[in-house]
């Protein structure tokens, strides 16, 4: 079994125009979201992205160890199953480029109970928004691609398979002591949200990625005021 990592970033974000290519530390975000992702054991790690976004990322994958696939800017769906055609991947992790706090431990956890209960599609419920993942089947996500006809749905990926609920086994387990924090978002859409993050990284960051524990720890201990 192939199991990849796909992580998906464009740089015309509406509300953060290049947000991918904003410092973070000694990273980009987009880096500090790949550093996290290849702490997590697989076989294909890929950052999914358009034709016009392809060369100012290249960089920054390259220092991580991704392999730069260019798909359709809009057809988000498309993209990952081409992706998934290409490096031939069994089982795909959906990680998006706008989290650079997504949890290692939590991807790992989620792929390991995927593989367990046999699932087309799972997510834990209750992390922080921009910390998880989702896991999905090559067959569910071939299946979504040749049936999915909304253009809502080719741009979120796994919204077909949670529109048809009856065709496919869906887990959506809660997220594990320690790792819930539900209220709590990190990911990156807007220039408040990477102000938090860059005060998240000043007072936690020693080099190596961040976990949910100690950042809820921190939120908890300042009020989330630090």
């Amino acid at each position: 079994m192939i199991r990849a990592i796909f992580l998906a970033a464009r740089l015309d974000s509406r509300r953060l125009p290049g947000k991918a290519l904003l410092p973070v530390m000694d990273k980009t975000l987009i880096g500090q979201a790949m550093s996290a992702l290849k702490k997590v054991d697989a076989d294909v790690y890929a950052l999914l992205t358009d034709e016009a976004s392809a060369s100012d990322l290249s960089g920054p994958a390259a220092c991580e160890g991704f392999t730069v696939f260019i798909g359709p800017k809009d057809d988000v769906l498309k993209r990952y199953a081409l992706a998934a055609e290409h490096f031939r991947a069994d089982l795909i992790v959906r990680a998006t480029g706008d989290n650079p706090l997504v949890s290692p431990a939590m991807t790992t956890a989620i792929m390991d109970l995927h593989s367990r209960k046999n699932a087309d599609l799972s997510h834990f419920t209750g992390l922080p928004v921009g910390t998880g993942v989702e896991v999905i089947t090559r067959k569910a996500l071939d299946e979504a691609d040749l049936a999915s006809v909304d253009p809502y749905e080719r741009e979120h990926i796994t919204t077909h398979l949670y529109n048809n609920r009856d065709k496919f086994v869906i887990i959506e387990d809660p997220a594990p002591p320690g790792y819930a924090c539900s209220g709590l978002s990190l990911t990156v859409d807007t220039e408040k949200d990477y102000r938090q993050v860059l005060s998240v990284y000043g007072a936690l960051y020693k080099g190596t990625p961040l976990d949910i524990p100690e950042i809820i720890a921190l939120i908890e201990k300042t009020g989330g005021v630090f």
